[in-house]
C-alpha cells in the first residue's frame, strides 16, 4: 500500500480578496492506494466544499505559498500536517493568512477528530514537520514561523529554537532521539544546526553544523544514528550523528544525486534510508540508497 499527500484543483469563489492578486484555491487529498496502483480512498484534509470557495470565510485551502506536507503513520491512523491558506472575512472583503494544519484519518479513509489534529496552528508558518512518538504515544510537530520568528512546536505555540526573520529561517527534519526527546535540523543564514528537545521544553542542545545551507535533511539511520544531508553542487553532502549525544560519527561523505529543498529521506526497517531524486530526464527518478 502506498500513500500520498496530494493537492487538487479547488474553486476560489468571488471574495471579494482586500488587496493583492489573486491565487489558485487548491484541495490537499490524503490518498491510499494499492500496489497495482489503484486508488483505495481518498479524503480532504482541506475544508472546501461545493458552497465554500476558498475565497470563503472559514476557508482552509492550498495556494502558491508552502503547498506542501508531510505524513505521519501511529499504527493504525495517518497524520497530514502542511501549509494551509486561512480566510478571515474583513468587513466587505476577506483577507487570507498562511498557517499550518493538522488532520488525521483513519486506515479505512474516515477524518478524525482528537489525535492531536487542528484547524491551523503556527501562523503565519512554513516547512512543517511531524513524526509519531511511539514513546509518548503521540504525534510531535515543529515548524518555521515569523511569530517571534523561531521553529516552535504548533497548538500552542512552545518555542524550540530562537531565530531571526530575515529571510533565511527554514525548518528542516524531525526524528525521535534515542533514548527520549526529538532532533530536529533547522537553517538560519545558510548555515544548518540541530536542535533537541523534549516534550514543551525548549532546545537544550543546539549544534551548528558543517552544512552550507538554507534546506537540511535529516533522518534516522541504523541504530542510534541519524543522517544530516544537504545540497553541494550537483550532489549532495552527508554526515552521521549519534542521535543521542549529537556528536558526528566519522566524516562526511557524498551521495550522487541531485537534491531537492522539499523532498525527504524515508528510513527502512533494516537500518537503511532512501531518496528518490530526479532522474536523467524529466520522466524518471534516481533512488539513493545509504544502507547501514
Amino acid at each position: 500500500m502506498t500513500l500520498l499527500l496530494l493537492t487538487r484543483k479547488g474553486d476560489c469563489h468571488t471574495g471579494p480578496l482586500c488587496g493583492g492578486t489573486s491565487s489558485p484555491c487548491n484541495k490537499m487529498f490524503m490518498v491510499r492506494f494499492d500496489n497495482n496502483g489503484h486508488t483505495v480512498w481518498e479524503q480532504q484534509v482541506t475544508n472546501l466544499t461545493s458552497t465554500r470557495g476558498g475565497y470563503d470565510d472559514g476557508a482552509r485551502f492550498v495556494w502558491w505559498y508552502q503547498h506542501h506536507g508531510r505524513l505521519a503513520y501511529d499504527g493504525s491512523n495517518y497524520a497530514a500536517y502542511f501549509g494551509v491558506a486561512i480566510t478571515v472575512q474583513n468587513g466587505n472583503c476577506v483577507d487570507i493568512h498562511e498557517g499550518d494544519r493538522m488532520q488525521v484519518v483513519s486506515k479505512s479513509g474516515a477524518l478524525l477528530s482528537g489525535h492531536g489534529s487542528f484547524d491551523f496552528g503556527c501562523s503565519h508558518a512554513w516547512t512543517s514537520r511531524i513524526v509519531w512518538d511511539p514513546r509518548a504515544k503521540k504525534f510531535v510537530m515543529v515548524c518555521a514561523t515569523d511569530n517571534d520568528c523561531r521553529i516552535a512546536q504548533p497548538d500552542p505555540y512552545r518555542t524550540v529554537a530562537a531565530g531571526a526573520c530575515d529571510g533565511t529561517l527554514f525548518g528542516g527534519d524531525l526524528v525521535l532521539a534515542k533514548s527520549s526527546g526529538y532532533w530536529t535540523a533547522w537553517s538560519q543564514g545558510g548555515q544548518a544546526r540541530l536542535s533537541h528537545f523534549s516534550g514543551s521544553s525548549a532546545a537544550n542542545k543546539t549544534i551548528t553544523t558543517a552544512a552550507a545551507t538554507h534546506h537540511p535533511h535529516l533522518v534516522t539511520y541504523g541504530s542510534g544514528k541519524m543522517l544530516l544531508t544537504w545540497q553541494s553542487g550537483s550532489s549532495m553532502r552527508a554526515q552521521v550523528y549519534d542521535s543521542g549525544t549529537g556528536a558526528a560519527v566519522g566524516k562526511q561523505f557524498t551521495i550522487a544525486v541531485r537534491d531537492h529543498d522539499y523532498i525527504a529521506f524515508k528510513s527502512y526497517a533494516d537500518g537503511s534510508v532512501a531518496y528518490p531524486a530526479a532522474g536523467g530526464t524529466n520522466t524518471t527518478i534516481k533512488i539513493a540508497r545509504v544502507m547501514p
